[in-house]
This record gives structure tokens, C-alpha cells and sequence, in this order.
């Protein structure tokens, strides 16, 4: 994940912001960075504030009682429209076809099995975050099913800007997350038993806890046996990884800290950080041979973080985010679609006409803003703009929200990482104290300040298709990593 505020109601809104595995961050905990692999990266994970800037927005910022009730009437449908074969044939009910006294209501449209639902809402139990958007994950012990063996979880923040599945330990529930086998076998660890744990760090914060297996489904599709990042393991609470917290910002490994239950991480690579199988990098992997004593080190890929997607059976080969268009002053909830596949079936195809920009594994980019062109990222798991703009007057506190007296029209443009495509965006940024005083979840003009990068958050994604394809494998007629929309 990379940049997202956080709107809580108990406290003001923090500005977060959530980058991929090791993507380093601007001051402001944009999205985005040190693609040559130099120096540790940043998880993408959960809401997190840029570095340098206070984990609060205004107070006003939160949402009022009811504010996740039912999408409103006024919603809008995706700017997209399904292909035909996605869409199902109309029903004609029984009484039309002239058969008399049967009364049978039609049959409901059946769902592909390769998309899942979107909610981009509020939740008390996750706390109020603006522009955030769920998903629900099904855990299970791996190779059992079952009641007592699977656990589902909601409020999975669905993030495009990392990789891997994290889940917060008390949302799984301590009697069934001690149930999924812990990972072992780091490779500097001559026991060959000592469990693996991870510091996953983040612009504003740092997640802390053990590697464990487990099957994890997403819908109708499920990955088998991978490694997920089991967030808040009461097993390594006693102890956390100096060169870790000593990072800076706050300890995120609680449902409150991180804004939902865990993160859904479906970035460019099917691993997290694919230099730690052959470095034990700061601040990164641990072997622990007891819950207070761990010790950096070196991760075979197998054992690492895993992004779900590539470990499917089908379908694998990258994810399409849809939401739609949303009025100026935003949307009380929203729902969307998550699609499995790109050009794997006909719901999944890329338009002949789409704007696609091929990036670095780590999803870089270019932007050209008012002269100036710095490093970019698309990502769902931050939930505003992020520019480096000193002209936009912001929030009289030091949360660094955008809030001019009118909303201001602007564009920039976006560039290939291989130079060879580009396409200017026209987008708008309002003024946050305005937006936060409406108590709605969903915003495509909400912005924030970033010292050197421009992030592209969840806000790009209203009102269009957002493709991302994996890196190495061929999605349509193209072979990833690529962005396109």
C-alpha cells in the first residue's frame, strides 16, 4: 500500500500512506522510490501518513452515525460496461410467455467467478478511513476446510501499491490463527526451526509479526499453502526488532493502527522482497529462536510474503480494479469490482484503445507536473492525491490535507517507464475540510501534500477500469509488469 488517511471517529483523520515492498518513500510517504535496490524499501501495506507529517486530519473529519449503511440511491454504476459475455442473457418471467398460473420470480444473474466485490465504506469496527477499499478474504489451516479450519475476514484494504497478504491477528481470532503452521527455514538459520517473522515499515509506521501458511480465498479463487504476514502474533509481542521500530511513526499492528483487518497486497510481483532471499536486509526478515530474540535474515521466496493472484490456478496473471464515477462533493459508500485476469476471459479483455504504461516491478512510473517530472505510482491503498504542490494552501494543522478556498482544476502527465506512451489526466482538488464535514467514505478530489512524488491514489480510480498486470507474464497482448486504464 502506500499513502492513505486515516478517518477515524474517535480521533481526527490520519493521513496515510501505504507503498509496496520495498518502495522507498518521499518525506511525505508517497508512493513510489528506489527501484535499483539499494537501501531498504517500504511495504505498501496499510494506511500510513507520509513521514514527516502528523498521522491526524481534522477532527471534523468524521463520519457521522450511519455513515455505512447501504450505498444511497444516487450512486452511480462503473463507468465501465460489462462485454456481453459477462453480462447474462435477460430472463422473461413465466407469466410473460403465456403459460398461465405460473407466477415463478426469474432466476438471479449469475456471478463470474472471477470477480469479487468492492466496498469502499465505513466500518466502526476498522475505524472511519476515508477513500479505503475492501475486500473480503476466507483463511483456512492449509489443506482443511471446515468450520473450526477457515475463518473469513471483511474490511481487507485491496491494494494495488504492495505485495502479499497481511492479516491482523485479532481479526482472525487467537484459538484459530494459532491453528496456521508457522514458517521456518530462513536461510541463514542453521536450526533450520526457528520461526520467521517480518517488520513491514510504511511512510508513517511499521506492522510487526510472524510468517505463517495458510489458504487464502478471495471469492471463487483460492491460493493454496502461501505465506502470509499474520500481523500482531501474540507470540512475538513481548519483543520487537530495534532497527524496526526504531524507524519512526507508529506501531500500525492493530485493527485501529492500520485502518481494516489486513491488507490485501495485488502489486506487480508475486513476491514482497525478492533481494531478501539472497540479503538479510534492515529492518525486513527475522528468524526467531525465541519470541524475544530474533535476528535478521535471509528468506528463501517460497517463504516470503506471497501475492495471492500468480498462485491461483487461473485467471493469474494480473487484476482489474473498477469503481465508478463519483458527484463533485463525493459518495457516502461506493461499490466496485475486483476481476481476476487480464485477457483471460471476455469480462477480463483490455480495450483496444486503453492507455497502457509499462513499469518497473515496483509499479514506477513517470509525472510531469508543472515542469517538473518525478517518480509515480497507481495505488489503491492510499486513499488521496499526493503532489508536490507548496501553492495549494492546506489544513491549519500540520496534517498537510489540500484545502483551498475553491476546488482547483489541474492536470498532469503521465509518462511509460519505457518512454514510449504518455496520457494527460485532468483531475481536481477540493477542500478537505469540506469533504471531511460531509461524513462520506468516498472522494475523487481529496488531496495531499508530497515533498517529491506524486502519488496516485485511490481517486484515480473512480470512473475507470485500472489494470495491473504481473510482472513477467503476458495480460492481453502485452507481457507485465504494465498499468493501464
Amino acid at each position: 500500500m502506500k499513502k492513505l488517511f486515516s478517518h477515524c471517529v474517535s480521533s481526527s483523520p490520519l493521513r496515510v500512506v501505504l507503498l509496496a515492498a520495498s518502495v522507498a518513500l518521499t518525506a511525505c510517504g508517497g508512493g513510489g522510490g528506489d527501484d535499483n535496490g539499494s537501501g531498504q524499501p517500504v511495504t505498501n501495506i496499510a494506511p500510513v501518513k507520509p513521514a514527516g507529517t502528523p498521522a491526524s486530519a481534522p477532527a471534523n473529519a468524521s463520519a457521522p452515525s450511519g455513515a455505512s449503511a447501504a450505498q444511497p440511491a444516487s450512486v452511480t454504476d462503473p463507468a465501465s460496461t460489462p462485454s456481453a459475455a459477462s453480462t447474462p442473457a435477460a430472463v422473461t418471467p413465466a407469466s410473460e410467455t403465456g403459460t398461465p398460473g405460473n407466477n415463478d420470480t426469474p432466476p438471479p444473474a449469475p456471478v463470474a467467478d472471477n470477480t469479487v466485490p468492492i466496498s469502499v465504506n465505513f466500518d466502526d469496527t476498522v475505524g472511519r478511513v476515508v477513500n479505503m477499499p475492501y475486500v473480503s478474504v476466507t483463511f483456512c489451516v492449509p489443506g482443511k476446510q471446515g468450520a473450526s479450519q477457515c475463518a473469513t475476514v471483511d474490511h481487507m484494504l485491496l491494494d494495488t501499491g504492495s505485495v502479499g497478504v497481511r492479516v491482523i491477528a485479532s481479526a482472525l481470532g487467537q484459538a484459530f490463527s494459532s491453528k496456521l503452521p508457522s514458517q521456518t527455514g530462513a536461510g541463514n538459520d542453521t536450526t533450520n526451526k526457528a520461526a520467521i517473522a517480518q517488520c513491514a515499515l510504511f511512510a508513517s509506521g511499521f506492522t510487526w509479526g510472524s510468517m505463517r501458511a495458510a489458504d487464502v480465498t478471495i471469492g471463487k479463487k483460492t491460493a493454496s499453502g502461501i505465506p502470509i504476514h499474520l500481523i500482531g502474533d501474540s507470540s512475538l509481542a513481548a519483543w520487537k526488532p530495534q532497527d524496526c521500530s526504531s524507524r519512526g511513526g507508529q506501531d500500525m499492528s492493530t485493527v485501529e493502527g492500520l485502518g481494516a483487518n489486513g491488507i490485501v497486497g495485488i502489486g506487480h510481483m508475486a513476491q514482497d522482497y525478492p533481494d531478501a532471499a539472497k540479503d538479510a536486509l534492515s529492518a525486513n526478515y527475522y528468524y526467531c529462536p525465541t519470541p524475544w530474540s530474533c535476528t535478521a535474515a535471509t528468506v528463501p521466496l517460497d517463504k516470503q510474503t506471497a501475492n495471492p493472484v500468480p498462485a491461483f490456478a487461473t485467471d493469474n496473471n494480473g487484476t482489474i480494479i473498477r469503481l465508478p464515477a463519483l458527484p463533485s462533493m463525493g459518495q457516502l459508500s461506493v461499490k466496485g469490482e475486483l476481476v481476476f485476469g487480464i485477457g483471460t476471459r471476455d469480462n477480463n479483455a483490455l480495450p483496444a484503445k486503453a492507455t497502457l504504461l509499462a513499469v518497473t516491478d515496483r509499479g514506477m512510473f513517470t509525472t510531469s507536473y508543472k515542469g517538473r517530472t518525478m517518480s509515480s505510482y497507481l495505488d489503491s491503498g492510499s486513499n488521496a492525491l499526493f503532489l508536490p504542490d507548496g501553492t495549494i494552501p492546506v489544513t491549519p494543522d500540520d496534517a498537510h490535507w489540500f484545502a483551498p478556498s475553491t476546488t482547483q482544476s489541474m492536470s498532469a502527465t503521465l509518462s511509460s517507464n519505457a518512454g514510449n506512451a504518455n496520457s494527460t489526466i485532468a483531475f481536481s482538488i477540493a477542500n478537505s475540510l469540506n469533504l471531511f464535514a460531509l461524513g462520506y467514505a468516498a472522494h475523487d478530489n481529496l488531496g495531499g501534500f508530497s515533498s517529491q512524488q506524486f502519488l496516485w491514489g485511490l481517486p484515480f480510480f473512480y470512473g475507470r477500469n485500472v489494470y495491473t498486470a504481473l510482472s513477467g507474464m503476458k495480460a492481453g497482448a502485452q507481457t507485465g509488469p504494465y498499468v493501464a486504464f
